[in-house]
């Protein structure tokens, strides 16, 4: 049993701002919960609070329901994985791996059959009597995460441990966290400023905005029924495509008209239409993702696509399964994610249709989504 509970969690620094701010999350048992959300929210913060790294200024922190809030990190059982690794460098794998051990006065039998358990789940095998400048940075990285293994504690915390990575490497080692996690069967919370990290790996992911939750989550909530415009903009790749505009009723048909009255889209027969009445002749955000504005009519039907809009792209990226193709709306910068095999000219205008039904709407005031 592994659970990691936060209850109104505060951290502020003498005469500084509140870095947390009374923030309440659960981990349970043998889950992987991801921390996400730009430079400055506070999640590395959050997390050395964990580890007992960084003093807590109010709230409660329970681990298996002990409060923990005073006890040192090394009474905690919780092994954390840095960013740069954190390997001695005149130490063989093995005595890096082993060191901790041994400072606990293990029996060597013990410790060489839990550095060789732990060398053989990361496939490190070969590696044991290697220095770390012998090894490449996914390697060490291996390493870094076998010294928390040797340990067995309840709850594993990893810091960015992939940022140093190059792109390749990354996508692999995210695969291996992925199985080290079945196999272990242990709680994880990790840290990364990378949403397609979070959404790769998380069971759950809480997405921070200056020390406050804006959404704890799984990743397909997240993605499909983002909380507010923050969580929504933030989750996903490429971002989602915002247009300000307005709810009005045109005759007997409610309908969003942008701003500057490019576009207008009729909402009688789409899934929004009773959660927009109340906005009528007020201000809103149209939210909409990449993958739903179309270049074509899908089976020659279109009852919840709204009438075609005219662009002229500005720049097109080829990525083989798909192409992404940008162009402005309004002065908003908008990107639709297209079928690879997409002529695009770009000296004409071509039509895009607005899956309506698949847009997301928000408070223009209070960033909430309307639903």
């Amino acid at each position: 049993m592994a659970e990691v509970i936060l209850k109104h969690i505060v951290k502020a620094y003498a005469g500084g701002p509140r870095v947390i701010r009374d923030l309440s999350i659960d981990v349970k048992d043998r889950e992987f919960v991801v921390l996400v959300g730009p430079s400055g929210c506070g999640k590395s913060t959050l997390l050395r609070m964990i580890a007992g790294l960084e003093d807590i200024t109010s709230g409660d922190l329970l681990l298996d329901g002990q409060r923990i809030n005073n006890l040192a990190p090394k009474d905690r059982d919780i092994a954390m994985v840095f960013q740069n690794y954190a390997l001695y460098p005149h130490m063989t794998v093995y005595d890096n791996m082993a060191f901790g051990l041994k400072l606990r006065n293990m029996p060597k039998d013990e410790i060489r059959q839990r550095v060789t358990r732990a060398a053989q789940i990361l496939e490190i095998e070969f590696l044991l009597d290697r220095k770390p400048k012998d090894m490449s940075g996914g390697q060490r990285q291996r390493v870094a995460i076998g010294r928390a293994i040797v340990r067995e504690p309840k709850v594993f915390l990893f810091d960015e441990p992939l940022s140093n990575l190059d792109a390749k490497l990354r996508g692999q080692t995210r695969i291996e966290l992925q199985k080290l996690h079945r196999d272990l069967q242990a709680t994880m919370i990790y840290v990364t400023h990378d949403q397609v990290e979070a959404m790769t790996l998380g069971d759950r992911i809480v997405v921070l905005r200056n020390g406050e939750v804006m959404q704890y989550d799984t990743p397909l909530a997240l993605y499909n029924q983002p909380a507010n415009r923050f969580v929504a903009g933030f989750i996903g790749s490429p971002p989602m495509n915002f247009l300000p505009g307005r709810i009005l009723m045109v005759g007997a048909t409610l309908c969003f008209q942008s701003a500057g009255s490019t576009v207008q889209i009729g909402l009688n027969n789409s899934i929004h239409y009773a959660a927009l009445i109340p906005y009528e002749d007020r201000t809103v955000v149209l939210g909409i993702r990449a993958e739903h504005l179309m270049d074509l009519v899908m089976n020659g039907q279109r009852p919840y696509y709204s009438p075609d809009t005219r662009t002229v792209l500005e720049a097109v990226e080829h990525m083989g399964s798909e192409t992404l193709a940008y162009f402005t709306l309004e002065g908003q910068r908008f990107i639709a994610r297209l079928s690879g095999d997409t002529v695009v000219d770009m000296n004409k205008s071509i039509p895009l249709f607005w899956d309506i039904d698949k847009a997301h709407f928000f408070d223009a005031e209070t960033e909430q989504a309307i639903r």
